[in-house]
Protein backbone atom coordinates (compact mmCIF):
# COMPACT_ATOMS: atom_id res chain seq x y z
CA UNK A 1 0.00 0.00 0.00
CA UNK A 2 2.51 2.62 0.79
CA UNK A 3 4.76 1.23 -1.86
CA UNK A 4 1.72 2.28 -4.20
CA UNK A 5 1.51 5.71 -2.48
CA UNK A 6 5.14 6.44 -2.97
CA UNK A 7 4.86 5.75 -6.64
CA UNK A 8 2.20 8.05 -7.15
CA UNK A 9 3.63 10.81 -5.47
CA UNK A 10 6.98 10.40 -7.66
CA UNK A 11 4.74 9.87 -10.11
CA UNK A 12 2.50 13.16 -9.71
CA UNK A 13 6.28 15.22 -8.76
CA UNK A 14 7.69 14.00 -12.26
CA UNK A 15 4.61 14.98 -14.41
CA UNK A 16 4.49 17.82 -12.47
CA UNK A 17 8.26 18.71 -13.15
CA UNK A 18 7.78 17.94 -17.04
CA UNK A 19 4.28 20.31 -17.78
CA UNK A 20 6.31 22.93 -15.96
CA UNK A 21 9.20 22.87 -18.10
CA UNK A 22 7.30 22.34 -20.77
CA UNK A 23 5.64 25.60 -19.77
CA UNK A 24 8.08 27.47 -19.74
CA UNK A 25 9.63 26.63 -23.07
CA UNK A 26 5.92 27.34 -24.63
CA UNK A 27 6.30 30.47 -22.94
CA UNK A 28 9.51 31.73 -24.39
CA UNK A 29 8.28 30.49 -28.03
CA UNK A 30 5.34 32.82 -27.33
CA UNK A 31 7.54 35.67 -27.88
CA UNK A 32 8.18 34.81 -31.25
CA UNK A 33 5.60 32.66 -32.58
CA UNK A 34 2.16 31.47 -31.61
CA UNK A 35 1.61 28.39 -29.83
CA UNK A 36 -0.95 25.51 -29.21
CA UNK A 37 -2.89 25.16 -25.65
CA UNK A 38 -1.47 28.61 -24.79
CA UNK A 39 -4.34 28.72 -21.91
CA UNK A 40 -3.23 25.10 -20.95
CA UNK A 41 0.18 26.06 -19.98
CA UNK A 42 -0.85 29.31 -18.74
CA UNK A 43 -2.94 27.59 -15.76
CA UNK A 44 0.70 25.28 -15.08
CA UNK A 45 2.69 28.22 -14.45
CA UNK A 46 -0.19 30.09 -12.55
CA UNK A 47 -0.27 26.77 -10.30
CA UNK A 48 3.62 26.84 -9.78
CA UNK A 49 4.19 30.26 -9.91
CA UNK A 50 5.63 31.50 -6.54
CA UNK A 51 8.09 27.97 -6.73
CA UNK A 52 9.02 28.39 -10.25
CA UNK A 53 9.85 32.62 -9.13
CA UNK A 54 11.65 31.37 -6.35
CA UNK A 55 13.68 29.23 -8.82
CA UNK A 56 14.45 32.11 -11.40
CA UNK A 57 15.44 34.37 -8.41
CA UNK A 58 18.22 31.94 -7.44
CA UNK A 59 19.19 30.81 -10.93
CA UNK A 60 18.08 33.45 -13.63
CA UNK A 61 16.39 36.93 -14.11
CA UNK A 62 12.63 37.01 -12.73
CA UNK A 63 11.88 39.77 -15.22
CA UNK A 64 12.98 36.97 -17.91
CA UNK A 65 9.79 35.39 -16.30
CA UNK A 66 7.42 37.82 -16.35
CA UNK A 67 8.43 38.55 -19.74
CA UNK A 68 7.61 35.12 -20.47
CA UNK A 69 4.17 34.85 -18.71
CA UNK A 70 2.67 38.06 -19.86
CA UNK A 71 3.55 36.68 -23.46
CA UNK A 72 1.64 33.76 -22.82
CA UNK A 73 -1.03 35.14 -20.69
CA UNK A 74 -1.60 37.90 -24.37
CA UNK A 75 -2.03 34.62 -26.31
CA UNK A 76 -4.22 32.72 -24.39
CA UNK A 77 -6.78 35.77 -23.85
CA UNK A 78 -6.77 37.17 -27.37
CA UNK A 79 -10.11 35.47 -28.36
CA UNK A 80 -11.59 36.27 -25.36
CA UNK A 81 -10.50 39.99 -25.05
CA UNK A 82 -11.82 40.44 -28.60
CA UNK A 83 -15.21 39.41 -27.31
CA UNK A 84 -15.40 41.93 -24.50
CA UNK A 85 -17.77 44.79 -24.76
CA UNK A 86 -17.27 46.81 -21.52
CA UNK A 87 -12.98 47.91 -21.00
CA UNK A 88 -11.63 49.66 -19.01
CA UNK A 89 -7.81 51.14 -19.58
CA UNK A 90 -5.57 50.99 -16.81
CA UNK A 91 -2.52 52.72 -16.92
CA UNK A 92 0.23 53.15 -13.97
CA UNK A 93 0.63 56.58 -11.83
CA UNK A 94 4.90 56.46 -12.79
CA UNK A 95 4.07 57.76 -16.13
CA UNK A 96 2.19 61.15 -15.53
CA UNK A 97 4.54 64.59 -14.91
CA UNK A 98 6.23 64.84 -11.66
CA UNK A 99 4.34 67.97 -11.47
CA UNK A 100 0.85 66.27 -12.37
CA UNK A 101 -1.90 68.98 -11.08
CA UNK A 102 -4.44 66.07 -11.19
CA UNK A 103 -5.93 64.87 -7.80
CA UNK A 104 -5.66 61.10 -6.31
CA UNK A 105 -9.42 59.50 -5.01
CA UNK A 106 -9.34 56.05 -4.20
CA UNK A 107 -10.09 55.17 -7.91
CA UNK A 108 -6.54 56.36 -8.92
CA UNK A 109 -5.39 59.69 -10.55
CA UNK A 110 -8.27 62.17 -12.48
CA UNK A 111 -6.54 62.97 -15.39
CA UNK A 112 -7.62 66.90 -16.21
CA UNK A 113 -5.96 66.56 -19.54
CA UNK A 114 -3.05 69.71 -18.91
CA UNK A 115 -1.01 68.29 -21.85
CA UNK A 116 2.36 67.94 -19.43
CA UNK A 117 2.41 64.64 -19.59
CA UNK A 118 1.20 61.37 -21.76
CA UNK A 119 -1.65 60.71 -20.20
CA UNK A 120 -3.45 63.83 -21.86
CA UNK A 121 -2.96 61.62 -25.81
CA UNK A 122 -3.92 58.46 -23.78
CA UNK A 123 -7.57 60.12 -22.47
CA UNK A 124 -8.10 60.86 -25.49
CA UNK A 125 -7.65 57.92 -27.34
CA UNK A 126 -9.16 55.90 -24.79
CA UNK A 127 -12.17 57.48 -25.61
CA UNK A 128 -12.14 56.78 -28.91
CA UNK A 129 -11.91 53.58 -28.79
CA UNK A 130 -14.52 53.54 -26.06
CA UNK A 131 -12.10 52.31 -23.19
CA UNK A 132 -12.95 53.94 -19.62
CA UNK A 133 -9.27 55.36 -18.59
CA UNK A 134 -7.99 54.72 -14.67
CA UNK A 135 -4.77 55.80 -13.87
CA UNK A 136 -3.59 53.85 -10.72
CA UNK A 137 -1.16 54.15 -8.39
CA UNK A 138 -1.01 50.21 -6.96
CA UNK A 139 -2.46 47.36 -7.53
CA UNK A 140 -4.89 47.85 -4.65
CA UNK A 141 -6.62 50.72 -6.71
CA UNK A 142 -7.84 48.58 -8.86
CA UNK A 143 -10.28 46.40 -6.33
CA UNK A 144 -12.15 49.76 -5.86
CA UNK A 145 -12.44 50.24 -9.67
CA UNK A 146 -14.22 46.36 -10.51
CA UNK A 147 -16.01 47.32 -7.61
CA UNK A 148 -17.59 50.36 -8.86
CA UNK A 149 -17.15 49.14 -12.75
CA UNK A 150 -19.15 45.82 -14.51
CA UNK A 151 -16.57 45.70 -16.94
CA UNK A 152 -15.61 42.36 -18.77
CA UNK A 153 -11.95 43.34 -20.25
CA UNK A 154 -8.83 44.92 -18.89
CA UNK A 155 -6.51 46.95 -21.06
CA UNK A 156 -3.07 46.84 -18.31
CA UNK A 157 -0.19 49.22 -19.37
CA UNK A 158 2.22 48.22 -16.61
CA UNK A 159 5.69 46.71 -16.21
CA UNK A 160 6.15 43.01 -16.57
CA UNK A 161 6.00 41.98 -13.00
CA UNK A 162 2.56 44.15 -12.52
CA UNK A 163 1.15 42.45 -15.50
CA UNK A 164 1.11 39.45 -14.44
CA UNK A 165 0.45 40.38 -11.20
CA UNK A 166 -2.90 42.29 -12.17
CA UNK A 167 -3.54 39.45 -14.70
CA UNK A 168 -3.43 36.99 -11.90
CA UNK A 169 -5.80 39.00 -9.38
CA UNK A 170 -8.54 39.27 -12.00
CA UNK A 171 -8.45 36.02 -13.62
CA UNK A 172 -11.35 34.93 -10.95
CA UNK A 173 -13.38 38.17 -11.27
CA UNK A 174 -14.96 37.31 -14.69
CA UNK A 175 -12.73 40.33 -16.71
CA UNK A 176 -10.33 39.20 -19.41
CA UNK A 177 -6.87 40.73 -19.75
CA UNK A 178 -4.62 41.89 -22.30
CA UNK A 179 -1.33 43.52 -21.68
CA UNK A 180 1.22 46.24 -23.03
CA UNK A 181 4.56 46.21 -21.07
CA UNK A 182 6.18 49.68 -20.60
CA UNK A 183 9.71 50.02 -22.24
CA UNK A 184 11.36 50.81 -18.47
CA UNK A 185 10.34 49.58 -15.44
CA UNK A 186 10.69 52.36 -12.46
CA UNK A 187 8.73 54.44 -9.79
CA UNK A 188 8.31 57.94 -12.29
CA UNK A 189 9.89 58.39 -15.93
CA UNK A 190 8.39 55.17 -17.27
CA UNK A 191 7.82 55.41 -20.81
CA UNK A 192 4.86 53.36 -23.09
CA UNK A 193 5.65 52.36 -27.04
CA UNK A 194 2.24 54.31 -27.67
CA UNK A 195 2.02 52.91 -31.04
CA UNK A 196 2.09 49.50 -30.04
CA UNK A 197 -1.12 50.26 -27.65
CA UNK A 198 -3.07 51.40 -30.54
CA UNK A 199 -1.42 48.85 -32.62
CA UNK A 200 -3.43 46.57 -30.10
CA UNK A 201 -6.50 48.66 -29.58
CA UNK A 202 -7.11 49.22 -33.41
CA UNK A 203 -6.44 44.71 -33.93
CA UNK A 204 -9.50 44.34 -30.69
CA UNK A 205 -11.96 47.09 -32.15
CA UNK A 206 -12.35 45.67 -35.69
Amino acid sequence: MYDLIGIALITIMVASIFLVILALFVSRASLHRNVWLAGFFVNILDFFYLPIKALFQKYSDTQKLERWVVSLKNMAHRSGFKKTKHRLLLAPHCMRSLDCPAASTRFGIECVSCGKCIFSKIKADAEKFNYTLYIVAGSSYVKHIIKKESADGALLLACNYELNKVMRSLKNKNITTYGVPLLNDGCYATELDYSKMIEVMEYFST
